[in-house]
């Protein structure tokens, strides 16, 4: 063992620890668990949009041989708490959308289960289904408060005086479509109820709020329960709370005690079940003087909200801080529809958020004659806009200038580039993320043999928590990053809080820090066998005085055929500031998979809904177009060098979403300076661009 006693770990490019196993494959994922004779359950679930099951016809399939159980409203248990709608499973005869579960087959084998749930005949009591998304919904309202808490409405000064007063004006309706997640790994779970207690095998992004949601609905002592989650194939914000099909293979295993029960999702089941980022109408107002300073900026949203549970997306909270100007509003308006219920998806709020106002940006430096990149740093903002409050540290007017210098942004040019067949442009957009810092976090540091473990019940997505925590551990324990081991994914070690809002290696590496600072305080650099100190998040991480976010520039080169309207993007260009990048490999990786992300937002990604029956209608991989190899040639990411003393003891901020937001905005802009016409609606495809061209 080398006892350095100097900071050394953080910054290395390391190879992911994980990496082998998932390659050879053997990384147990959830439904791989090795568990001894399991069963397997297929859900049933509602082929109407609204209504009432009346009858379930399930002799027959429970007489089947293999068939080990058939759950229906009629019969399931009575849950200990309903108080969350969405996890209500069973428990009401009422269909509030389509796809919603209204039954459950546990059956010795997988194909027998979903044969026997596919044959159960059901009848309804169907009513009229309202699914269509419209600015003058009669229903729409302001709901209390948007996700992560941000007021549902802001103003300050008088948007429409200065819009009325103002030499330049932009007003114009931008549209984003539904989006689904879609992780590779579904979503699975493999549960066994035994001797009463409950241990869950399950894809999650938070073993403890798994537990703690679990436990509450089944009325269950969380000590009862245990959630195991070593890999996690992708979850995109989907996999962050747990969502019906968990409390229902709970249900599931719970009657047949004893016995494993596995439950993985078909991907037509995801589009269902498992969130989805809604759609949003965006209503963007800027006015500015000739020199491009913005006297007003507003932005006005209508999306939807299941009828079953609310969820807000806080999609105008990015307007509020990013550009100065003394006059502002925002505001959401909820349309209740009968759908399913959405959720978080990488970046909500600041991905579809980023979308009208910076396209807006991007017009208004049109109608000025202004270089796009010079118009976003005249307005600068000293201070936070929304809050008064000085920048933790901002560099977004370093981002867009280095960005421009790699990009060549200098050769743009006013209008339009002809090369063969192809239209070329180039698109810029600014990109922001909120450092967001949870306070619910433990870790636990041991001496054994020579090494040092690290027990935290994080979750690792695919984003690297199994090679960066140990790499904060050891810079703070100012030993060799190979003596130190970590172990995660289980509520058998210490809190840890979920993984998202890129705010789980700011939460988790903090309290890493705070134990390893406790440990060596104990046992100084001399300790023995079983010595062990353990750590909450630091209170650096709760620093209130300062507003903290991540910035980012994205550039982007299009060509766009002048026959076909074919769309490509050569080069997709981005430069970051989010702090002290603990790990060079690992944060390359998750910028450019935001990145592409976002790029598969702006050119593919579209879950089209059928508001006739009240479903998706391309709810598969087949048909639901995601961004591959083949769609873009040179993908970078850069960041500046930052160490911000604010957010945390590691001066670190999150790298997971920062990526997506501003991309798609990037693109747009790139196709309109390179054929002129104006896409304000997300996916920009070949028909919408066809119809402007010569």
């Amino acid at each position: 063992m080398t006892d350095l006693l100097e900071p050394h770990a953080i910054g290395q490019s390391l190879v992911r620890r994980d990496g082998v196993d998932k390659v050879r494959g053997t990384a147990t994922y959830a439904f791989e668990t090795d568990v001894e004779h399991p069963a397997f359950c297929h859900p049933v679930q509602a082929t109407i949009a609204l209504g009432r099951v009346t009858a379930m016809d399930t002799a027959a399939a429970e007489a089947l041989d293999g068939v080990l159980a058939v759950l229906t409203p009629f019969n399931a248990e009575r849950l200990a708490s309903t108080e969350d709608a969405e996890y209500a499973v069973l428990q009401s005869p009422e269909v509030a959308f389509r796809g919603q579960l209204i039954g459950v087959v546990v059956a010795e084998t997988s194909e027998l289960a979903r044969e026997v749930a596919d044959g159960i005949t059901v009848t309804y009591a169907e009513q009229p289904h309202d699914s269509v998304l419209r600015t003058d919904h009669p229903g729409l309202y302001a709901p209390e408060e948007v996700n992560a808490g941000h007021p549902t409405d802001t103003a300050e000064g008088d948007v429409a005086a200065a819009m009325a007063s103002a030499e330049v004006t932009v007003e114009h309706t931008y549209d984003t479509q539904m989006l689904h997640n879609n992780p590779i790994e579904p979503h699975a779970t493999t549960a066994l109820w035994e001797d009463g207690s409950l241990t869950l095998w399950d894809s999650t992004q938070g073993v403890h709020p798994d537990r703690a949601a679990v436990s509450e609905v089944f009325g269950l002592d969380e000590e009862r329960v245990r959630v195991v989650c070593p890999y996690v194939g992708g979850g995109f914000g989907s996999k962050g709370n747990p969502h019906a099909n968990v409390m229902l293979v709970t249900m599931a295993a719970r009657a047949v005690p004893g016995r494993p029960v596995k439950l993985a999702l078909t991907r037509q089941q995801m589009f269902f079940l498992t969130g989805y980022r809604t759609p949003t109408i965006q209503r963007v107002q800027l006015a500015a003087d000739h020199r491009g300073r913005l006297s007003a900026i507003a932005i006005d949203v209508v999306e939807q909200t299941s009828k079953v549970k609310e969820f807000a997306e806080q999609t105008g909270v990015p307007t509020r801080m990013m550009y100065a100007s003394p006059n502002r509003r925002t505001t959401h308006r909820l349309a209740p529809l009968d759908v399913p219920i959405p959720s978080w998806m990488r970046a909500p709020g600041e991905c579809p958020g980023m979308f009208g106002p910076e396209v807006a940006m991007d017009e208004l430096a049109g109608a000025l004659g202004m270089d796009p990149v010079q118009l976003r740093i005249v307005n600068e903002p000293d201070v936070d806009p929304d809050t008064g409050k000085p920048w933790s540290s901002r560099h977004l007017v370093e981002c867009l200038r280095e960005g421009a210098e790699r990009f060549g942004w200098d050769t743009r040019g006013p209008g339009r580039r002809r090369e063969g067949d192809w239209l070329v442009g180039y698109g810029v957009a600014s990109s922001v993320y909120p450092t967001m810092r949870q306070a619910t976090s433990t870790a636990n540091v041991r001496f054994t043999d020579g090494r040092y473990a690290v027990e935290i019940g994080a979750a690792d997505l695919g984003t690297g928590a199994w090679t960066v925590l140990p790499q904060i551990a050891a810079d703070a324990l100012g030993v060799d990053v190979a003596d130190v081991d970590v172990h995660i994914g289980d509520t058998r070690y210490p809190t840890a809080s979920v993984a998202g809002g890129s705010s789980g290696t700011n939460t988790w590496g903090s309290a890493i820090v705070q134990a390893a600072r406790e440990f060596r305080g104990k046992y100084g650099t001399d300790p023995r066998d079983g010595d062990e100190a353990s750590g909450d998040v630091d209170q650096a991480a709760m620093d209130d005085a300062h507003a903290a976010y991540a910035f980012g520039a994205q550039f982007v080169e299009t060509r766009v055929n002048a026959d076909t309207g074919e769309i490509r993007v050569p080069r997709l260009i981005g430069v970051f500031a989010a702090g002290r990048i603990i790990n060079p490999r690992t944060a390359r990786s998750q910028l450019i998979g935001g990145m592409t992300m976002g790029l598969s937002m702006a050119l593919h990604e579209n879950s089209v809904f059928d508001t006739r029956i009240g479903q998706v209608a391309n709810h598969d991989l087949a048909e639901y177009h995601i961004t591959v190899n083949a769609d873009v040639q040179q993908i970078e990411a850069h960041w500046l060098d930052e160490h911000d003393p604010y957010v945390n003891a590691m001066g670190a901020k999150g790298i997971g979403e920062i990526g997506i937001t501003g991309t798609a905005a990037a693109v747009v802009n790139a196709v309109h300076h390179a054929t002129g016409v104006r896409v304000r609606g997300l996916p920009v495809t070949l028909d919408k661009v066809l119809a402007g061209l010569d």
